[in-house]
């Protein structure tokens, strides 16, 4: 007789003239929320955390507001300057508060950071603390998404933690901390794209929508999902990757139909101020009036912040931040180029579009703040630094300082863009 083996323990023998069965299939075990790579992207974070705060107690001390202080400014009060001051009054007292605006142009802001600062402000009563909660919060999943967001240019490469570490390093990190809508925006709008990617158009959609709701940016985003979703079209995806797409019976009509959702919040706030003002560009005029955005060519608009920056018309401070808002201007038109040449049309169209907000009014204002929302330009600069090692160490040396004298700046209360 042939040898066999045993039946195993708690099974019956299996006949010659028996049936095969197939083994049941277990379901895989489901996939963790947070991958390793995303725990390492979450230290960085938390690190980069504590040296702001370090900053941010040495700035106490060491620039108080009079220079013969004997007693540092509050712990808080670092994160308490400019436009701070805006979403705080909003918040907490609304756009018009009794009945009529107190002329302070806080229309210019969009709602959707005031609205989540006030649902904070119930569990947590300090103002302040609220707001460093939310862009605390925020700035971990805005972190994390645009690591993921790099990976898939270089899956395993080890590019996400560098796009991380570069965003979270560069000289207006610090707004990412503060109580600021940079943060929100990014915690919305880098989700978005990264559902877009991954053709999941309703999710990226609903978190566009959200980030419209922050920052006018939102409206630029809209359009380079736009782009992305017909780009698309003409690319052909192999059989095997859309078995989860069939299966939902998602359409190509419906997922263009999604993407009118990120335009609605902007018509609803327009709607608003229409109702409160008369006037649905309320907030266009506010920046107006408030920060001299009026239209001008780009050429006009750079004449007059070069003039800005290097005439002797502004004090020292005001002018070193004019000529921080022409070199990012600078570096956009470059990174603008290179998407053009790659042919990365959605990223070049959200960029393209913001160059031409912020560069074409009376002179540049916060162009350099703004750099924080270019992740095409994190996700580049990751890309090379793993192609080319020396990039990585070019990068910290140069930003290294300008971070941190910015910061210094801002957190001293002084204009730092």
């Amino acid at each position: 007789m042939p040898l066999s083996a045993p039946p195993s323990p708690g099974h019956a023998p299996v006949r010659a003239d028996s049936p095969v069965r197939p083994a049941p299939v277990e379901a895989p075990p489901p996939a963790p929320r947070l991958r390793p790579a995303d725990r390492e992207v979450l230290w960085l974070y938390l690190l980069t955390r504590v040296a702001v705060w370090t900053t941010a107690y040495c700035a106490r001390w060491l620039f108080p507001a009079s220079g013969d202080a004997r007693v540092p400014a509050p712990v808080l009060a670092p994160f308490e300057h400019w436009d701070w001051g805006h979403f705080l009054n909003i918040a907490r007292d609304g756009y018009f508060p009794g009945g009529t605006g107190e002329g302070d142009n806080r229309e210019a802001f969009f709602p959707g950071l005031p609205l989540v600062l006030r649902a904070v402000h119930v569990l947590i009563p300090h103002w302040t603390v609220a707001g460093l909660l939310v862009s605390l919060v925020a700035g971990a999943v805005a972190a994390v998404a645009l690591a993921r967001i790099a990976e898939l240019q270089l899956p395993g490469s080890g590019a996400g933690r560098r796009a991380a570490l570069f965003l979270l390093v560069s000289p207006c990190a610090v707004f990412l901390a503060a109580g600021y809508s940079e943060a929100l925006f990014l915690a919305l709008a880098l989700p978005a794209w990264l559902a877009a990617r991954r053709q999941r158009w309703l999710l990226a959609s609903v978190l566009a929508a959200g980030a419209t709701t922050v920052r006018i940016s939102g409206l630029f985003l809209a359009a380079a999902l736009v782009v992305l979703f017909l780009t698309t079209l003409t690319t052909k995806t192999p059989r095997t990757t859309l078995p989860t797409r069939r299966d939902e019976g998602t359409s190509r009509k419906r997922d263009a139909a999604w993407l009118v959702l990120p335009g609605l919040p902007a018509l609803l706030y327009f709607w608003y101020l229409y109702g409160r003002t008369g006037d649905p560009m309320a907030w266009k005029h506010a920046q107006e009036r408030g920060w001299y955005r009026h239209f001008r060519a780009p050429w006009e608009a750079w004449s007059q912040t070069w003039h800005e920056a290097f005439d002797r018309t502004q004090a020292t401070g005001y002018a070193a931040q004019f000529q921080a808002d022409l070199l990012a201007m600078v570096l956009g038109l470059l990174l603008l180029g290179v998407l053009v040449v790659r042919r990365r049309w959605p990223e070049a169209v959200y960029l393209a579009l913001t160059l031409w907000a912020l560069g074409t009014s009376y002179w540049y204002m916060s162009v350099a703040r703004s750099t924080l929302l270019w992740w095409p330009l994190w996700v580049g600069l990751a890309v090379w630094s793993v192609r080319r090692r020396w990039v990585t160490i070019v990068y910290l040396c140069l930003v290294a300082p300008l971070s941190t004298v910015l910061a210094v700046t801002f957190m001293s209360g002084r204009w730092a863009g």
